[in-house]
């Protein structure tokens, strides 16, 4: 009785061991690719025909799905680059470099005089003082201000004088007192009165507001900073003598010394290349005067920066100026040409992808450059980030390779 459960037990676990290899063997079929299947006995030569053919035809599709100097990209993935596509484009410019320095702009000075002569009675600020406009520079006792201030306040006194005897005349003729020649008469001058009280006004306004002592203020006409002052307390200031000298030193620009030939090569707008004391910047040209050079005649090129901060007025600088007409022919954005191999090259748009086509590239001027062989110009080819298309052909290259 107790031998019974053994041998079913027994019998047992033989069953299950014999499902378990059916099974496994059952999905070790199901799981095998057809190339894994042995062949059939009647079948392997023919097989073995079809797996050299096969393997044929992958060897031939890898060499044409890995051509030379391709990079297969969709639409799409050079979106997701941020590849640019530009054209190719003629003519472009050459480059002349020039050298300048950095010199206030002409409303950025102020040569602070004053226009009557007089004793300076105190001066009110020294150099490196920072001002505003409006606010005085020093106090002169001028006499000839005094005479300024009377002769307006006269003319003021005899304006009203005219002005008063009209308005009597006029009520005179209404009541037929006066005749109408003589109110003609009082209104012509009556007109000349005030048009000689606006003369004394706009002169004692220029001398600088006078009080009737003839005290008066030299006021700076800008804002900025006092850069020397010409006169003491005590001192004399003859009519038209300078008082102080004042510079905004936020208005600056590049002035350049140009040969007098680049007159008819740059223009208002042209790109400069700035070298300063601090490092490099932009700037575009905002003038060009041919022959403006006080002793040579040379053309005076100025420029404002468009990044960056300016040296202070007085630093020296060179520049390099685009110029039109140097550089005849086809050109590229210069980040467009990558180095392959020891070779330039850049990458013409195709319906795959990219194809990088061997270029010998010429002149650089600003961010182009020229190309002398390898385009016709109707080309599509990568800009900005064209980089990463040489690093995805060395990239391919690599696993081809391997």
């Amino acid at each position: 009785m107790k031998r019974t459960p053994t041998i079913n037990k027994t019998w047992l676990m033989a069953g299950v061991a014999a499902c378990v290899v059916l099974g496994g063997g059952g999905f070790y079929a199901l799981t095998r690719s057809p190339a894994e299947t042995p062949p059939v006995e009647g079948e392997a030569g023919h097989s073995e025909e079809e797996g050299e053919h096969a393997e044929g035809e992958e060897g031939h599709a890898d060499e044409e799905g890995g051509a030379e100097g391709v990079v297969v990209l969709t639409a799409a993935q050079i979106t997701a680059a941020n590849i640019s596509i530009v054209s190719v484009s003629g003519g472009g410019g050459g480059e002349t470099r020039l050298s300048g320095r950095v010199e206030p702009m002409i409303d950025a000075r102020a040569a602070v005089a004053t226009s009557v002569a007089g004793r300076v009675e105190r001066v009110l600020v020294a150099p490196g003082q920072s001002v505003r406009a409006g606010q005085p520079l020093a106090i002169l006792v001028s006499g000839d201000a005094a005479t300024l201030r009377a002769e307006a306040d006269a003319a003021t006194a005899s304006a009203d004088a005219a002005r008063r005897a009209y308005e009597r005349d006029r009520n005179l003729e209404e009541a037929g007192v006066v005749a109408r020649q003589d109110v003609e008469t009082s209104r012509a001058q009556s007109l000349s009165s005030d048009a000689a009280a606006r003369a004394s006004r706009a002169r004692v306004a220029a001398a600088g507001s006078p009080s009737a002592s003839g005290r008066l203020s030299v006021t700076s006409p800008i804002s900025g900073v006092v850069t020397s002052v010409q006169v003491g307390p005590g001192g004399f200031a003859a009519q038209g003598g300078v008082i102080a000298e004042v510079t905004n030193p936020a208005r600056v620009e590049i002035v350049f010394n140009a040969p007098p030939a680049l007159a008819a090569q740059v223009r208002a707008g042209s790109a400069v290349r700035v070298q300063g004391p601090a490092g490099e910047f932009d700037a575009v040209v905002t003038g060009v005067a041919a022959g403006a050079g006080a002793e040579s005649g040379a053309t005076v090129i100025r420029a404002r920066p468009t990044g960056g901060v300016l040296p202070p007025a007085g630093s020296a600088v060179s520049g390099t100026v685009v110029t039109g007409g140097a550089v005849s022919g086809l050109t590229v954005p210069s980040d467009a040409i990558q180095t392959v191999e020891g070779a330039s090259v850049v990458f013409v748009r195709t319906a795959e992808g990219f194809r990088a086509v061997p270029v010998l590239a010429g002149r650089q001027a600003g961010d182009r450059t020229e190309i002398l062989s390898g385009l016709t110009g109707a080309e599509r080819i990568a800009g900005a980030n064209a980089f990463l298309l040489k690093a995805e052909l060395a990239k391919g290259e690599a696993e081809h390779g391997h």
